[in-house]
């Protein structure tokens, strides 16, 4: 038996989304013209009376949950050309999971060294290499909201550098993005003017070469924080920055369940993590 639990949020037109989405919706009998050009048939021919449904999307490659390809970050990740989404090796997308609960920090606070190490005390877990790091802050529970885009805690270049450093090379967080929220960036570099501040967990992909999943969600509907695999295969959107995902974490016991975070398995390559 599987069962599947979905850890995505809908790619949908959302005041939690600050670049629009757009969706134009056809319905069946939309298509009828085109079923006449290229079947030189009418509609009386179709057995309903009808053709396909379609629908037009426009959206940025970051809209929903994705995943972010080095590029993203900078031109360069350890002193050569980053890499693009449809660059990144699959063998990356499909391992064990570990989910981090951190809804307890204050808002916009970033997430330390400490902290993760603490975390993963807390549940008697070790890391180790290739694991999918999975970071719970709860700012999911506010998705279509507009305060989504503000709440939750963000990661630190130093706690980033931290889990790249321990093998893991892909890492996802339930939040809008993988640093804290950008209000709360604002708000310290207005008083600071500390440049080290701006997107710094990002910017951990010029010195170490990674990815990271954002706008995860559901991550408390899992029933052992560890103990599962994540597949995450991000799609493949020739020369871009990143690219959508459907995440999904699967248990195994007596049966395999399936919960949805976002990649699946494609390769059985030991590949050296360091």
């Amino acid at each position: 038996m599987i069962k599947i639990y979905d850890l995505s949020i809908p790619t949908e037109d959302s005041p939690s989304e600050p670049q629009p989405v757009k969706v134009e919706h056809k319905a069946h009998n939309s298509s009828l013209p085109l079923i006449e050009l290229v079947f030189d048939a009418k509609k009386e021919d179709m057995a309903d009376g009808l053709g396909w449904a379609d629908d037009a999307v426009s959206l940025s490659a970051h809209s929903g949950t994705h995943v972010d390809a080095p590029w993203h970050y900078s031109p360069l990740s350890e002193n050569k050309k980053a890499k693009i989404i449809d660059e990144m090796p699959l063998d990356w997308f499909f391992h064990d999971g570990v989910v981090l609960d951190f809804r307890d920090k204050p808002q916009g606070t970033g997430i330390s060294i400490d902290d993760i190490q603490n975390a993963l005390i807390k549940i008697g877990y070790t890391l180790k290499p290739w694991d999918i790091v999975l970071i719970q802050t709860g700012a999911d529970k506010l998705w279509g909201k507009q305060e989504y885009f503000m709440v939750g805690c963000g990661m630190t270049e130093e706690s980033t550098l931290w889990l790249i450093e321990h093998g893991c090379r892909v890492m996802g967080i339930d939040a809008w993005g993988w640093d804290r929220p950008f209000n709360a960036i604002k708000e310290e570099f207005g008083r600071t003017h500390d440049k080290s501040i701006l997107w710094t967990a990002h910017k951990a992909g010029i010195k170490k070469e990674y990815c990271h999943i954002e706008k995860l969600a559901n991550l408390d509907t899992l029933p052992k924080p560890f103990g599962f695999k994540v597949a995450c295969f991000p799609i493949k959107l020739a020369k871009r920055s990143a690219g959508w995902a459907r995440v999904v974490a699967m248990y195994e016991n007596e049966n395999l369940l399936i919960y949805d975070i976002g990649r699946k398995f494609i390769s059985n390559n030991i590949i050296d993590a360091t």
